[in-house]
């Protein structure tokens, strides 16, 4: 371990231990250095590898101090990084199966804890994802809509956060392209509905079950495609579906 990943370590432990909480402003540098026995370029290092990993905020002419440290903001460079591995075919794989890992249990935890007012917002989304069968872009907005809706009623920040991440949004924008191209869009809007039909009836193994169908149909697609050696189609070019 480095000196700097050792001073990292001594900040975190500060902020594990409640002597920096959430919110707090840390020490002066040279206090903070004091403190902790390291030299102020070590301190000032340390800092700012935090501040990058969104534990710390650095306020220009005010200090430095703790965020909120809440899931949201900690896992929030996970979506840029998955946006980064788009061109990675073997990272695309990686990431469908950690989708299907995740999201079919997460909705049967839904299923159990989703209220009425919840499981109104999943078909808002999911009617909103009908009518927009032809538009791409719009098709692509609810269905991330409808995944969110259906995920937020697990009430586990980190599970959403996770998720959201995993599943990108430009990654997400060419698979349904790629979806309409092949005629098989009206298939997975099928899948979304089931999805909500089980969450409809609170029935936990049947909601993960249509999870579990939907994202294994994605995934599938996606290998095919990816082992076929195709590219997937471009995310800034909106296409409308053809009859």
């Amino acid at each position: 371990m480095s000196l700097t990943d050792k001073a990292i370590d001594q900040i975190r432990e500060l902020i594990r231990t409640g002597a920096l909480p959430p919110g707090s402003k840390l020490p002066p540098e040279p206090d903070l250095a004091a403190q902790l026995g390291l030299s102020r370029n070590l301190a000032r290092e340390a800092v700012k590898a935090l501040a990058v990993a969104r534990v710390l905020e650095v306020r220009r002419g005010d200090g430095t101090y703790v965020t909120s440290l809440q899931p949201s903001l900690l896992l929030e460079g996970l979506g840029g990084a998955v946006e980064l591995l788009q061109g990675d075919s073997d990272a695309l794989r990686d990431l469908m199966e950690v989708r299907r890992l995740l999201e079919p249990v997460a909705t049967a935890l839904a299923a159990t804890r989703i209220s009425d007012t919840q499981l109104a917002e999943v078909k808002k989304h999911l009617d909103a994802m009908r009518e927009a069968r032809d538009d791409v872009e719009r098709l692509n907005a609810h269905d991330a809509a409808f995944h969110r809706a259906v995920i937020s009623a697990t009430d586990n920040e980190t599970l959403l956060t996770l998720l959201e991440g995993i599943s990108g949004r430009t990654l997400r924008a060419r698979i349904w392209r790629g979806l309409v191209d092949t005629r098989v869009a009206d298939r997975t809007l099928a899948e979304h509905e089931a999805i909500f039909n089980a969450l409809s009836t609170r029935d936990a193994s049947l909601s993960q079950a249509a999870a579990l169908l939907h994202v294994s149909n994605t995934e599938m697609w996606l290998r095919e495609h990816l082992r076929n050696g195709e590219a997937l189609p471009a995310e800034d070019k909106p296409k409308r579906r053809h009859r």
